[in-house]
Formats: C-alpha cells, sequence, structure tokens
C-alpha cells in the first residue's frame, strides 16, 4: 500500500478539526487553522500537526470514540510507518515538505474522543509510538487529499 494524505483537517481554534480538500501550507501553519493557545500549539516548530489513520482505527477498535481530526491534527496520513515517524525525519507531502519536530502532548480537551476519558492513550510517554507529531514546514506549497506521502 502507498502512503497518501488521507485527510486536511482544521477548525477557528480547538477540536474536531473539520476536513477539507486542500489547504496552502506556509511555515506559520495550515491555511484556515487557527491555535487557541499558541503556548502549546502552533508557531514555527508546530506549524502542522500529523496522525496516523491506522492509530486511529486501531483506537476506534478499542472502543474510543475517536475520528479523523477529532485530536487535532491537520494532516491524517494513511500507509505511513508509525514507527518511523520521529523527531528529525523528514517527509514530503505532496509538494510540501515538513520536517518532525517533537511530540504532541495530549491535554483535556481531547477526554471525549476517549472511553473513560484517558486520552493519556496517545501521550508518547504513556504509550510511546500512539502520539501525533508536529513538524516545520522546510518547503511549502498546496496539499491535497490523495497527494503520495514520502518519508525520508
Amino acid at each position: 500500500m502507498s502512503s497518501v494524505l488521507h485527510s486536511i483537517n482544521v477548525s477557528a481554534g480547538g477540536v474536531p478539526k473539520l476536513a477539507r480538500r486542500s489547504a496552502a501550507v506556509r511555515v506559520g501553519g495550515v491555511e484556515g487553522d487557527r491555535q487557541r493557545d499558541l503556548r502549546y500549539h502552533g508557531g514555527p516548530t508546530r506549524a502542522v500537526s500529523l496522525y496516523s489513520l491506522e492509530l486511529i482505527r486501531a483506537l476506534q477498535s478499542e472502543g474510543n470514540p475517536i475520528d479523523v481530526g477529532c485530536i487535532g491534527e491537520n494532516f491524517t496520513l494513511e500507509g505511513v510507518p508509525w514507527d518511523r515517524m520521529v523527531p528529525g525525519a523528514n517527509l514530503e507531502v505532496g509538494e510540501v515538505q515538513l520536517e518532525l519536530t517533537s511530540y504532541a502532548a495530549p491535554c483535556s480537551n481531547l477526554v471525549p474522543y476517549f472511553a473513560g476519558g484517558k486520552f493519556v492513550r496517545v501521550a508518547q510517554k504513556v504509550h510511546p509510538g500512539w502520539s501525533r507529531l508536529y513538524a516545520r514546514v522546510l518547503r511549502e506549497g498546496k496539499a491535497q487529499v490523495g497527494d503520495a506521502v514520502r518519508l525520508a
């Protein structure tokens, strides 16, 4: 299976982020997306948040009422080997190039999307390999659902 951009998700602040077909991706983030608390979200090293469709499906199979965009990811990726998604890795999404910068710590805004409110299910320190990641934008461009994803 090839790796693709399954969904682009944005919001005026908070979760869930809602899907759109395409968006410009700039050093400052994804067009149409806004973060409410810039102490923890956004900025040049956290311009894009990424998560795995396969992990969302696995979390659903555990009984969590999570779906695409619910935990604040801008890009939901399909077919990407998540064990290789680590800070320092480079990723191309269509014409956009990203550098993974850090794991995204979950916050209490995610409570509704986890059985029993246990949002720490996606905390890297508690469950390594299940976290979202943040990325900086190395090459700006337009991203579209269905774009190829290449992990360098």
